[in-house]
């Protein structure tokens, strides 16, 4: 932490969403005793947490609207645990090797008007943390999805047919190359409908990639 963010902790100190606690927007122990999801989902999309509990719904805003970026670490090393776990049947079952972890993007008006992509900071953190643990041996590839229609909020359309027609076509890849025959972990915030996953995936798959799974803080 260096010297401006100490004084800003004085003058406005931070506090976990849900349980208080100090220097912390939201703590581990907090995130790991939040309700699990329990809405239903596609089988290849993973959500952890129901996005309806407020300390989770508060703190996804603050990581995607208010520059906490302290939080992508948190949610990464409960969603890494979760990748861990289902590569351990994946990698039997589905041959699911070497995963290649790809963020859902912005558009470019989207990213400069937010300075940052959420999902790719919490991609980050999941390739920190597989090398700390000398895990699956995990690689990011942030320049291969791109976001090339701005779109609708999301959130803001109710019907799913709606959803889906907002973002048909809204993706596309470049560096084919680094996906083609590859197994791709997608990462996001949140599913609501997984519209926007299932077209991503879609995108994807239609430029080479092999098998495609999803994992979210949120559904």
């Amino acid at each position: 932490m260096n010297f401006l963010d100490t004084i800003l902790n004085i003058i406005f100190p931070v506090n976990c969403v849900s349980c208080k606690k100090r220097d912390v927007d939201l703590c581990i122990d907090c995130l790991s005793d939040s309700p699990k999801v329990e809405r239903e989902c596609v089988e290849w999309i993973f959500p952890l947490f129901d996005y309806r509990h407020p300390p989770i719904k508060k703190s996804i805003w603050l990581l995607k609207y208010k520059n906490k970026r302290a939080l992508a670490n948190v949610f990464a090393e409960i969603i890494y645990d979760k990748i861990i776990e289902e590569l351990s049947e994946l990698s039997v079952m589905k041959n699911f090797y070497e995963p290649v972890l790809v963020p859902i993007p912005l558009s470019s008006k989207r990213y400069r008007e937010r300075g940052y992509n959420q999902a790719e900071l919490i991609c980050r953190e999941l390739v920190n943390i597989d090398n700390l643990r000398h895990g699956v041996d995990m690689k990011m590839e942030k320049n291969i999805l791109v976001k090339i229609k701005e779109t609708e909020h999301q959130v803001k359309i109710k019907e799913r047919g709606e959803r889906l027609k907002n973002l048909s076509g809204s993706f596309s890849v470049k560096n084919k190359e680094l996906i083609k025959g590859k197994n791709i972990i997608l990462i996001d915030d949140v599913t609501t409908t997984g519209a926007t996953l299932n077209e991503a995936r879609k995108t994807l798959k239609n430029f080479g990639a092999k098998k495609i799974i999803a994992f979210t803080v949120a559904h």
